[in-house]
């Protein structure tokens, strides 16, 4: 582990603020500096940006956003054990990072952010998905942010890029294609983290799309999508019977056959769907 600035290495950091990682908040720590400066970077350029970084632990990623050349960083930590050594790192970086001791589900990020934002995280594994989807989908597009890059368990990463036909295929593929284009850009082994998770992690960038990648009502498309995959294992028929008698005639109107689960559907099929149910008022 190669020195990146001026401060204690991790290890030392954790140990001389008896910073033991906690279950209940879902904290792993990513203690090698060569890592966390490596995530910062597949975050793209960040010298022009402000970044928002959501439960920054000890601060590894946030020395790594730093030395990358963040305009500003805002961390958002709940744990306040981590304020004194986050507060280290801003007297390092003076005038560059703001420390939040809060919940990141319950905080107004945009008082405290400049466009343009990107937000770069090792995700909490409690809040991870549950972040993701507030995100893409606050209520009104383009949201606040320009990118998002940020880490996961494989499994939700994969579900993130899933594909038509395959088993991770679902409502979290459809609502991040929908209206960004995600792709995994590194991998780490559980060995990477203290302590070691059971599962490996993923990094998943996602750059938002000024518009949705097709057309669609996203009330009414995530609702359709939610009732297709809810009962995944039934044709369509069966698994949208509550839209009522005219289901059929929204199906043939996107293509769709009523025989087909969910999983074989595609994103641009949905929409298509969402927009004859729309049509219907159904």
């Amino acid at each position: 582990m190669s020195a990146i600035d001026d401060l204690p290495p991790l290890r030392e950091v954790i140990a001389t603020h008896g910073l033991s990682a906690r279950k209940a908040l879902g904290q792993n720590f990513l203690l090698d500096l060569n890592l966390t400066a490596k995530i910062a970077r597949r975050a793209g350029d960040l010298t022009g940006s402000d970044v928002l970084e959501v439960g920054p632990g000890p601060g590894g990623l946030t020395r790594g956003l730093l030395a990358e050349g963040a305009r500003r960083v805002l961390a958002v930590e709940k744990d306040a054990r981590c304020m004194a050594p986050l507060s280290e790192i801003a007297a390092a970086y003076p005038g560059r990072l703001e420390v939040i001791n809060a919940d990141a589900l319950a905080l107004d990020v945009t008082a405290h952010l400049a466009p343009p934002i990107r937000v770069v995280a090792n995700l909490p594994y409690n809040v991870g998905t549950e972040l993701l989807t507030r995100w893409l989908d606050p209520g009104h597009w383009p949201p606040f942010w320009d990118s998002l890059t940020l880490m996961f368990q494989r499994e939700v990463a994969q579900r993130i890029v899933a594909e038509p036909g395959s088993k991770a295929y679902g409502r979290l593929a459809i609502l991040s294609q929908w209206r960004a284009d995600p792709r995994i850009v590194m991998e780490l082994p559980p060995e990477a983290f203290t302590p070691p998770p059971k599962v490996r992690s993923s990094v998943v960038h996602l750059t938002r799309r000024d518009t949705p990648r097709y057309p669609a009502d996203g009330a009414v498309l995530s609702r359709v999508v939610a009732m297709a995959f809810n009962q995944r294992r039934k044709m369509l028929r069966a698994a949208l019977k509550p839209l009522g008698p005219r289901l059929e005639a929204c199906l043939e109107s996107a293509g769709i056959k009523p025989t087909q689960r969910a999983e074989e559907v595609t994103l641009e099929q949905f929409c298509a769907l969402a927009r004859a149910v729309a049509a219907e008022g159904i």
